[in-house]
């Protein structure tokens, strides 16, 4: 197995979980798969622990604002998200690459926490909610890392009002 292509995850994932993958795709060579959220962390358990998969390093988690909710996740033509948590996988042992992907809906974008998986999780989390405010449901403790916490809003959300004066910054009048 260790000569195949990423592919190999995504075929499993659609073979073992086809209610929860919406679309399977490797644009570029670069293997995603678009999951239903009710199905986030059973799906990134199987990739963690299946043996064929080993997916064993969470890399990043970031997020996608795309302004007004668009047609289509992730190219899934599933309904409209604003918001898709996009998360980076690698296999040490296979040295394979897979990303996934999960629509957060709004007004209060939300997703399931990996940090019971993954330690790391906890302070991507952390920025995912302090750049563009979806929460993690679970999170051990889900508060800001970038900014401080008198700072309103999230900065990196399309609708951020760029020049909107923040408590304790910029001179005062």
């Amino acid at each position: 197995m260790n000569g195949e292509t990423p592919e190999i995850a995504l075929t499993l994932l659609t073979q073992t979980f086809p209610e929860a993958i919406l679309d399977a795709r490797s644009p570029l060579g670069e293997a995603t798969a678009v999951v239903r959220p009710g199905f986030l962390v059973r799906t990134v358990e199987f990739l963690k622990q299946d043996p064929r998969l080993s997916f064993d390093l969470l890399v990043d988690i970031t997020a996608v604002d795309r302004g007004a909710p668009a047609s289509g996740c992730g190219g899934t033509g599933e309904g409209a998200a604003r918001f898709t948590v996009v998360y980076q996988f690698l296999s040490l042992r296979f040295k394979r690459r897979l990303r996934l992907e999960v629509a957060a809906g709004e007004p209060d974008p939300v997703v399931d926490s990996l940090t019971p998986l993954w330690g790391a999780a906890n302070w991507l989390e952390r920025e995912v909610w302090d750049m563009f405010g979806i929460r993690f449901r679970g999170h051990p403790d889900l508060r800001r890392i970038l900014m401080y916490e008198e700072f309103e809003g999230h900065p990196l959300r399309k609708d951020y009002p760029i020049n909107r004066r923040q408590p304790l910054i910029g001179p005062k009048n």
